[in-house]
């Protein structure tokens, strides 16, 4: 049944109907309605089930802290959003919004059958339950308590909306856009700063409408709000956001800013831009002017739909022109409780009595409520609420109140959260009972009612103070405060979190039980844990262990705020970075040709590579053996690309590649390459690749394919932090290089007749050199190296002619009855010649001597990164893992990579694994499989290994590597 709107609603337009459904009911509201104040205009009341005993649920509150009402939201196409908190949602044209947690109905919830369990089910029972008989768990318990576990469900569906960031610098970021945040923001802005203000609501200042009586620098409150607004708005220097909630602080004056861009509009106007923003701001000073949050009374039965706190009850009828009942009482333990009852009076909503837990009310208050002919009772006691999908009545000292609105409070906690976040401890105002910010980090402040100051001209008087300079500002120290519950609080189900259905019982009991720390209470009973993070129940869970406990509120502590201040969405945190965008896909020159040689292919890092290239009737098997076979018979093709590619240039070059690879490198002659091998401070192997020194002062450093841009990373840091003094600077350069592997015995016949100025005999160009020059004149690097044990050269081109020195190499490798290979058979070719792959053969965990690389170590070096490691104890340890060959006793069986390895077939109970296997491969070459392993000390002494498999355990011998015979490089025949 709808109630009749207020005349003075500033927020919603009566011009502009909207049609929106609940639970597939259709309503009307009106635009700037939000999801609940137009629910309690339709007279809805129950509008949700709780987490646990799923008991009917009411609105409670304005703002972000709502527990009760969270609903999902279906946006069609797709676009449905669980867990959505109705006060936060804005009412928009076909809006569709449903209940959660209950079946059939919102009214009929058989769920509610686990409240006949309440006792059953009190703090941690899950901890001391379901233990027998132990096999249920898997089959019985746990899949009943996934599907009873959570609230909305999550979309089964990809999201189809898009997400924008945006990256903002300024002077003054003011997160809150209360009195105090429009003071200081219009303070700071006509000083001249860059300032943006921020609020998580969709009007900025909305609680200065909250009392038109109200005067903020001897102006009404609401004229001066408009007026500064203007004001903001015309300042260039300015920027609004509404709608965006600061959700997080970092360091050095960052900040996370979440924005809902078009939830609030109908979904064709939706579609054209993203649905929210994240906003990256660094900011030179942040101001929190976060407010204050309403804190519920602790009492039997608060949990009723129709129990709301007093403030929100009163910024609903201001705002939004809804009274949220017909009959009102105010259970309250706050001053400023009083005043909200007042004003719903004055408005017209009947207050039947105003009951104070304290004892000592002050003398105007009561003076004013006689003379409203509103009955009070202090010192009151509440011993219960009748009702069950709406309140009745309230009983008070034995005696029952009708009413259908149960005004609430115990005070205002001021809003910390924000703050917490940069590490600094909350201090306890034992006068108020409240938290207030503790000393704060540099560059970040607070202001308002976050910072203690409760009345209107203070919060104002210190966001002005707090925009003109950057010193802290002293806590405010009148106004505000919170009744916390008393030693009777626990009497008959009496609620703290009203999402998790956390009762002040089951507080006790965790205090009875041994949980004296707050952050093990949080956890054992679940308190705070819900989608409002307790904004509305720690402080009283607090105070119950407290007064349990027998120690004072700060002696328990305070839990911790952590990022984010309320839920944000994954998408807006992804952003762009979604399907191709996730993980960009990189494709080298040669990819198109690869593409049209009908290539099966492979990402690698962030390359997508040829694995090989199939002929007609070929699988991978066959494909892999043909190509391996032309390699080691004729020649080959291999797009090396990928590889990462670094230059390192300057007068201290060598010193600097002297300390970052453990080999040397100050005699290498300039025209000549080092395999080099990068260590990190642990002495374990972070990378290799080929090195040549092109100059006294340049060296082209190749780094594997996924290591590029770590290495470069570790290069600088290092180049930064530790060696400042040399002069040396680092370029990347993979993608100014293609690289072409020209690899087999008729490697050198293949590329002469195409490199005019470059001679390639063995005397003019040995194993390990390298040169510049031109081939079919496009200027070169030509290393010759080798990844496969043949003779082998790597072309060196820029991308943009890469294309067609393929094509002219590719053509020449036809008339010599080569191939093109892929990444499947460069793996067989290298493992056959024992050479490893960094990330693949190393796991983290092996050093130089556990890959057989110990002759890489510079002997002679005073120094290198990861030196003094290498000569722990336990790096020198005979049982460590080295990397060593498999055979298999069946020389067909290509063993699983990963696969454990074992010196006993049958282990005992204990027995563990020495080592896995970490390449396998069907060799063409020597006709068998072979398999490259780390196995503690090498498998010395053991005759025989065995390594798992799908049919059980496979006998292995441990072989020497390399499996080829390293006769040297052959001549080109």
């Amino acid at each position: 049944m709808s109630r009749a709107r207020l005349p003075d609603a500033p927020l919603i337009d009566r011009d502009r109907p909207v049609l929106f459904q609940f639970d597939g009911r259709e309503m009307t509201g009106f635009a700037g309605d939000t999801l609940a104040s137009a629910l309690l205009a339709n007279g809805v009341r129950l509008a949700g089930r709780s987490f646990k005993y799923h008991r009917p649920r009411g609105i409670a509150t304005i703002g972000a802290a709502e527990p009760n009402a969270l609903v999902t939201v279906d946006r069609g196409g797709g676009r449905t959003t669980p867990n959505l908190r109705a006060t936060m949602v804005e009412l928009h044209e076909g809006l569709e919004a449903a209940s959660q947690n209950r079946w059939p109905s919102l009214h009929r919830d058989v769920g509610a059958v686990t409240g006949w369990f309440a006792p059953l089910l009190t703090a941690g029972f899950y901890y001391k339950t379901f233990l027998w008989p132990r096999a249920f768990w898997h089959r019985v318990y746990e899949p009943v308590i996934r599907r009873a576990a959570g609230l909305g469900k999550a979309p089964a569906a990809p999201d189809p909306d898009r997400y924008a960031t945006r990256y903002a610098h300024c002077d003054l970021l003011v997160a809150g856009a209360g009195p105090a945040g429009i003071a200081a923001a219009l303070t700071a802005a006509e000083a001249g700063r860059r300032v943006i203000l921020c609020d998580e609501n969709a009007v900025l200042g909305a609680s200065l409408l909250d009392d038109p009586e109200a005067l903020v620098e001897g102006v009404p409150a609401r004229r001066w709000r408009s007026d500064a607004l203007a004001r903001l708005a015309a300042l260039p220097n300015c920027r609004l956001l509404p709608r965006t909630t600061a959700f997080g602080l970092f360091a050095d004056g960052m900040a996370g800013l979440a924005e809902r861009v078009t939830d609030h509009l109908p979904s064709p106007a939706a579609a054209h831009g993203p649905r929210e923003r994240l906003w990256q701001v660094r900011a030179a000073r942040i101001l929190l002017a976060t407010g204050a949050i309403e804190q519920p009374l602790v009492f039997p039965g608060n949990d009723r739909p129709g129990v709301m706190l007093a403030g929100a009850a009163r910024a609903y009828a201001r705002r939004y022109g809804v009274l949220a009942g017909s009959r009102a009482v105010l259970v309250t333990g706050a001053d400023r409780a009083w005043h909200d009852a007042f004003d719903l009076a004055a408005l017209g909503l009947p207050v039947a009595l105003i009951a104070d837990v304290r004892a000592d009310v002050a003398p105007e208050l009561t003076a004013r409520a006689a003379a409203l002919g509103i009955p009070v009772c202090p010192g009151a006691r509440i011993d219960g609420v009748s009702g069950t999908h709406a309140v009745r009545a309230v009983t008070i000292g034995g005696r029952r109140i009708a009413c259908d609105l149960l005004l609430s409070s115990a005070g205002w906690l001021p809003a910390i959260h924000l703050h917490a976040q940069t590490g600094s401890r909350a201090v306890f105002d034992p006068a108020r009972n409240i938290f207030l910010p503790g000393d704060p980090v540099p560059g970040v402040g607070s202001a308002g009612a976050c910072n203690g100051s409760f009345a209107l001209d203070a919060a104002v008087a210190e966001g002005r103070a707090a925009a003109r300079s950057p010193a802290a500002l002293p806590h405010g120290t009148e106004g505000g405060g919170v009744s916390l519950p008393g030693p009777d609080a626990d009497r008959g189900k009496a609620f703290i979190d009203l999402q998790s259905d956390v009762t002040t019982r089951d507080i006790r009991i965790a205090v009875q039980e041994g949980f004296h720390s707050i952050e093990h209470i949080k956890r054992y009973t679940t308190t705070g844990m819900g989608v409002d993070q307790g904004k509305s129940s720690n402080l009283a869970a607090l105070a119950i262990a407290s007064a349990r406990l027998g120690k004072p509120i700060p002696e328990v502590g305070l839990t911790t705020f952590r990022m984010p201040y309320t839920p944000v969405s994954f998408g807006m945190l992804a952003g762009a970075a979604r399907g191709e965008l996730f993980d960009p896909l990189r494709r080298t020159p040669i990819d198109p040709w690869a593409q049209a040689q009908g290539a099966v292919f492979e990402p690698v890092g962030n390359w997508r590579r040829a694995r090989y290239f199939p002929r007609a009737g070929e699988d991978m098997h066959a494909a892999v053996a043909r190509e391996c076979r032309t390699v080691r018979s004729t020649v080959g093709l291999f797009d090396a690309s990928t590889l990462g590619k670094i230059e390192v240039v300057g007068p201290d070059a060598a010193t600097f590649m002297e300390r970052i690879y453990t080999n040397a490198w100050r005699k290498l002659e300039p025209g000549r390459c080092r395999y080099g091998l990068m260590l990190r401070e642990d002495g374990f192997i972070f990378d290799d690749g080929v090195v040549g020194r092109l100059a006294e002062d340049r060296f082209h450093v190749t780094t594997t394919t996924g290591g590029a841009a770590r290495v470069l990373a570790h290069m600088e840091d290092y180049l930064q932090t530790e060696w400042p003094d040399l002069d040396v600077w680092l370029t990347s350069v993979t993608e100014q290089w293609a690289v072409i592997a020209v690899q087999g015995p008729r490697a050198r016949r293949l590329i002469a007749p195409l490199v005019g100025d470059i001679d390639l005999s063995d005397a003019a160009m040995p194993h390990m050199s390298v040169r510049t020059g031109h081939i079919i004149g496009v200027p070169a690097r030509l290393f010759r190296v080798s990844f496969t044990g043949e003779l082998g050269f790597e072309v060196n081109v820029p991308p943009s002619q890469a294309r067609a020195v393929w094509d002219a190499l590719w053509e020449r490798a036809r008339a010599l009855d080569g191939t093109a290979y892929g990444t499947e058979a460069m793996h067989v070719l290298r493992a056959e010649m024992g050479f490893i792959i960094v990330g693949q053969d190393t796991d983290g965990t092996v050093t130089p001597a556990d890959a057989g690389l110990g002759w890489m170590i510079g002997k002679a070096k005073k120094d290198f990164v990861g030196k003094r490691s290498l000569v722990r104890p336990d790096m020198l340890a005979a049982n460590r893992k080295q990397l060593v060959g498999l055979l298999t006793e069946e020389p067909g069986l290509v063993l699983e990579e990963g696969a454990q390895v074992v010196d006993d077939p049958a282990p005992a109970p204990g027995t563990h694994a020495i080592g896995h296997v970490t390449s396998a491969y069907w060799s063409e070459a020597l006709g068998r499989s072979i398999a490259m392993a780390l196995v503690e000390g090498g498998g010395a002494g053991a005759d025989r290994l065995y390594v798992s498999g799908d049919r059980g355990f496979h006998p292995v011998r441990t072989a020497p590597l390399p499996f080829l015979d390293p006769a040297g490089e052959p001549a080109d025949g």
